[in-house]
């Protein structure tokens, strides 16, 4: 663990998570992959040496991010428990998103715990087979899902659950929420959709009903034993805050914060002092690596800033014009650029730019009006 909480000055010179797609081999087809996954690795693939050779540069932050090995399924490279202890071995903490297939055995998880791995991200996108198995394009994919959870417990593992949302499953959300109370996972993080990969055939959500969807999730925040959290939806911040509640971020600032004093969000509270939640979102606290040494601001926003390892993503990072502007909301277009939670939500950056190819246009999934208080819900 960090000592000191990561703050929103730390946002142009170090992330807090750092992506790493150490493959795009995957043996499962699903319906909103990012990746468009494939059955065996690109040929561009960095090797083992630059791969490790990306890890020392991540570890030139001064301040380490956490490194989520993701694909992809990772478990399809075969150096990864390798990549993995050379991070740990560089300070780096480490996370990883195995996929549901049969690589993902007890003895794989065992070896991601004996390399240093310190949690686990595993998918579960309906609360039955039958939705789920549609989803990942692999029969046996959800009971492959809960194994890899039992495992994860027997283990001791740290789980976040990541369940997407389309039109497909959008009414289900309460069930999926239920089918999670029992299984002792630390978070539930909800991704919203982002028409991008094989994201462009599924169907997203309308605005309003992201306001549905959010009055679900800050309710199971409120009764169940997991944390909530929602990914390409940081207008759930401003959800929970119009609630009188602090929103989940993985690391908080204080309202003290020099940059919070320099453009202080003009936030409705209802109740109480609040602590302002961070902020982070694509580019502003993330970044992500391909597979090939690509460098973009988050992985579902295919801006290409650099490549590895003819850039360093410490220069890129810090440098580059595309991070340099999403790291200050002021820059944002449209409703999202006026907007008193700019600072806290801002918009996805990833969504508007597949919608709109403006990353830093307006969030094109939101409903809320500069200056309201309430949210009238249409009937």
């Amino acid at each position: 663990m960090h000592k000191t909480a990561y703050k929103a000055s730390d946002f142009g010179r170090y992330p807090l998570m750092f992506y790493y797609e150490v493959t795009q081999a995957c043996d499962l087809v699903c319906k909103h992959c990012r990746a468009s996954a494939q059955e065996h690795a690109a040929s561009d693939e960095l090797s083992t040496e630059q791969s490790l050779a990306l890890i020392d540069e991540v570890a030139k932050f001064e301040r380490k991010p956490t490194m989520v090995f993701t694909g992809g399924d990772p478990l399809k490279r075969g150096d990864l428990f390798q990549l993995i202890r050379y991070a740990v071995e560089r300070g780096i903490q480490t996370a990883l998103t195995p996929s549901a297939t049969p690589l993902a055995t007890r003895e794989a998880f065992e070896c991601a715990k004996e390399s240093g791995v310190q949690a686990l991200g595993i998918s579960i996108d309906g609360p039955n087979a039958v939705v789920h198995d549609a989803f990942r394009g692999f029969d046996g994919s959800f009971a492959k899902t809960l194994e890899m959870l039992d495992f994860a417990k027997q283990l001791q593992f740290p789980v976040q659950v990541n369940t997407s949302i389309t039109r497909r499953n959008f009414d289900l959300l309460d069930d999926v929420a239920e089918l999670l109370a029992d299984q002792g996972i630390m978070m539930w993080s909800v991704f919203f959709l982002v028409p991008v990969g094989r994201g462009l055939e599924e169907e997203r959500i309308k605005p309003e009903e992201y306001e549905t969807a959010f009055a679900k999730l800050w309710r199971h925040a409120q009764t169940k034993s997991f944390a909530v959290k929602t990914t390409e939806a940081p207008h759930y911040r401003r959800y929970v805050l119009q609630q009188g509640g602090n929103p989940l971020a993985t690391r908080e600032m204080s309202t003290s914060d020099k940059t919070l004093r320099q453009n202080p969000p003009q936030i409705p509270h209802r109740s109480g002092t609040h602590r302002a939640p961070l902020g982070v979102t694509d580019g502003r606290g993330i970044m992500f690596v391909s597979q090939n040494g690509e460098i973009y601001p988050a992985g579902f926003l295919p801006v290409i800033c650099g490549k590895f390892p003819n850039d360093s993503p410490t220069n890129v990072y810090r440098s580059h014009p595309v991070f340099q502007a999403l790291q200050d909301p002021n820059h944002y277009r449209g409703v999202c650029g006026q907007c008193e939670y700019r600072f806290v939500c801002g918009g996805s950056r990833a969504r508007a730019y597949a919608v709109s190819g403006d990353y830093l246009g307006a969030e094109p999934d939101c409903v809320y009006q500069i200056g309201q208080r309430e949210l009238v819900m249409p009937e």
